[in-house]
């Protein structure tokens, strides 16, 4: 399963939770919430799967491009070889052939700074998506473990929580609720 799809179902779930009047707690069914994390923690190593066939993908074109490269020198040396008696011709053949090598280089060095940059693209937006992932859980457990559902504080502030030190931008989560300004009319 998609880990996106999993952010948006804890995401549902946390919406659908009942909100505490006059608080920023939200009580949520913490089954489903353990199901889909445990589904989380399942759809982690299809994600690196991708990356690790992306990276067999890459080493195949690699191989390809190093069997053509090989082939075209092969022919190359084969035409020469034929055409030796003439020197006008088999000038031509090793310029021919020493230039499709460089080609053939000049191709896979680029087929391989391509493919390393996907790969890299594709595990930075991964490693993303879990820090955002783990953010979100991190708060829901936190939200969980400060509630004192029985108490109801007139004042409440909505509360910005910091990502752990990762190296991703954050932004706020607020579990798609806005932001509580202080409450001023009596309960």
């Amino acid at each position: 399963m998609d880990i996106q799809h999993l952010v948006d179902r804890l995401e549902d779930l946390i919406d659908e939770g009942r909100h505490l009047f006059g608080t920023k707690y939200t009580m949520l069914d913490e089954e489903r919430a353990l199901e889909i994390i445990d589904q989380m923690r399942i759809s982690i190593p299809d994600e690196i799967e991708r990356a690790a066939r992306t990276i067999q993908q890459r080493d195949r074109v690699l191989a390809e491009a190093n069997e053509e490269a090989a082939r075209i020198v092969q022919q190359a040396r084969q035409h020469s070889e034929d055409l030796i008696d003439e020197q006008e011709m088999v000038k031509q053949a090793k310029v021919r052939a020493e230039f499709v090598i460089e080609q053939a280089n000049l191709e896979a060095d680029k087929i391989t700074q391509e493919a390393d940059h996907y790969v890299l693209v594709q595990l930075s937006h991964l490693e993303q998506q879990f820090a955002h992932t783990l953010d979100e859980v991190r708060n829901g457990i936190q939200l969980m473990q400060h509630q004192e559902p029985a108490q109801v504080e007139p004042e409440v502030e909505a509360q910005t929580v910091q990502a752990p030190q990762h190296n991703v931008p954050q932004q706020p989560i607020n579990f798609g609720r806005p932001a509580q300004a202080t409450a001023t009319s009596p309960m």
